[in-house]
């Protein structure tokens, strides 16, 4: 017979697999749609009969962007867009309170504006293989999600994100986990999400560890938000409120946030094109423009300000990044580049001389491309890592850090998106040949999935505790190994970086 649990909605019936079983698309929320598009998300109301949970749940993802491709994140048409997927092991003996399971929830990254929970490789099946329950959910993205609008709630996909671990709060000892130790975790904007997380107040007692795979941190100010929000709006031709906005359909509003993150490179009074880095320098400097903003309730203020305070600090941390995340974002201009002094480039990014000769003095023998998609990686994910790391040291705060280092054999480097499937465990699930190659190393899935399982289950990764004194790091690699001060080499941009990139 198909498995079937009841949750506080309704009854749901999941799919039996082998070794483990699966719930996918439940709805932990009304469809956010009509009345309810822009507003905070809403419990979902109860069903009767038997919910089928046995296929994937709409995704807020529309259409797949060109530009992030690394991870199979299909998108699913529908309404109900916020659902949890879960993974068990076994359903729970009535009789056994005590066998509950240790529990992750998996946050999705895509820039705050793409993913999709439905991916291959967030099956939560090795998980569950080592005794742990899985969930992955959905939240709104890019402006639905994010976007200041005049009389709509901020935050919506934070939001989004709380309500959903409210549902696993309630729901998740039905299917075998323990709501007393839940780790959430995440990549990318995903991992940005998770160190939001430990910010936002509603969130303190929804989860108790927490891991940051790549995080990418938004903290946009309200009235930077604000601008952005207006000039969609304005794009639009119309009211920047919700009944103004929500004249706009779905793929109106896609094309205009995209206009407005990315905007085009102006012609110069001569007719000549502005410069085409522009669009790079704003990346690198100023942040994602869709994502969580700096609200003074949701989220009271930067992550970067709230972790030095000692806010979270009860919480487990382990976070880190690949070492060079985006460097091959810049190697399709890398002909076009090669005459371009990087000296000149990095000044455009506001780097004082001194630190820019620090910086081209530490990376030796790299052409100019392949050195500024080396400072991007480092300005936009591993000075945060090493910083909020140091930040949680000084206020006690149990965190981990580590750096992962293998090449990938077709990339060349040790990419974005690289370490997921190790994390996951999945080598052999689809597209991870393109990455990690035809026989990506499985010694190193044991160490890197082995050390999240240690860490979800005890609170403990295997490798000792970051501290300002030995700087304390994990290097993921062909040996694993630790190092002392594993994040020297981004040394010359601390004094200027803004960790909340």
């Amino acid at each position: 017979m198909s498995p079937e649990v009841t949750t506080t909605a309704g009854r749901v019936r999941g799919l039996q697999r082998d070794g483990s079983i699966a719930f996918l698309g439940i709805p932990f929320a009304e469809p956010p749609v009509g009345e309810l598009r822009f507003a905070a998300p809403v419990p979902h109301a109860p069903w009767t009969g038997t919910l089928d949970a046995t296929a994937y749940g709409a995704t807020a993802q529309r259409e797949t962007l060109a530009e992030i491709t690394l991870i199979p994140e299909p998108s699913i048409p529908g309404d109900s867009t916020l659902n949890v997927n879960v993974f068990t092991p076994s359903l729970p003996d009535a009789g056994d309170p005590d066998a509950l399971l240790p529990v992750l929830v998996y946050i999705h990254g895509g820039g705050f504006v793409a993913g999709s929970p439905a991916s291959p490789w967030y099956d939560g099946a090795a998980f569950n293989r080592d005794g742990i329950v899985t969930v992955s959910l959905s939240y709104r993205l890019g402006f639905d999600g994010f976007g200041w609008i005049e009389d709509a709630p901020h935050n919506r996909g934070v939001r989004d994100w709380v309500l959903g671990l409210e549902w696993v709060r309630d729901n998740i000892a039905a299917f075998g986990g323990d709501p007393a130790r839940v780790t959430v975790a995440g990549q990318s904007a995903g991992g940005g999400a998770v160190l939001s997380l430990l910010a936002v107040p509603a969130a303190a007692s929804l989860f108790h560890r927490a891991i940051s795979l790549s995080g990418a941190t938004s903290d946009l100010p309200l009235d930077e938000a604000e601008k952005l929000g207006r000039e969609l709006a304005a794009l639009g031709g119309v009211a920047p409120t919700r009944s103004g906005l929500g004249s706009l359909d779905e793929r109106t509003v896609l094309e205009l946030q995209g206009r407005v993150a990315s905007p085009t490179v102006e012609a110069d009074q001569s007719g000549e094109s502005g410069d085409p880095l522009a669009p790079l320098v704003r990346f690198a400097t100023g942040g994602l423009s869709w994502g969580p903003v700096v609200d003074g309730e949701v989220l009271p203020e930067s992550v970067s300000a709230a972790l030095s305070r000692g806010v979270g600090a009860d919480k487990e941390l382990v976070l880190g990044a690949t070492d060079n995340e985006f460097v091959m974002a810049l190697a399709p201009q890398a002909e076009a580049l090669s005459a371009v002094p990087a000296a000149a480039i990095l000044s455009a990014f506001g780097l004082p001389e001194a630190t820019v000769a620090a910086y081209i003095d530490a990376h030796p023998s790299r052409g100019t491309a392949d050195l500024i998609g080396q400072y991007v990686t480092d300005r936009m994910f591993r000075v945060t890592a090493i910083t909020l790391a140091a930040e949680r040291a000084r206020s006690g705060a149990p965190t981990w850090l580590y750096r992962f280092a293998w090449p990938s054999p077709t990339i060349g480097n040790s990419c974005h998106c690289l370490d997921v499937p190790f994390f996951f465990d999945c080598l052999a699930a689809e597209r991870v040949a393109y990455l990690a190659g035809p026989n990506p190393p499985q010694e190193l899935a044991d160490e890197v999935h082995g050390s999240a399982v240690a860490f979800v289950s005890t609170g403990d990764p295997g490798w000792t505790p970051f501290d300002e004194a030995t700087r304390s790091t994990r290097v993921f690699d062909v040996p694993t190994h630790t190092e002392t001060d594993g994040y020297t080499d981004v040394a010359a941009l601390l004094p200027v970086a803004r960790t909340s990139a």
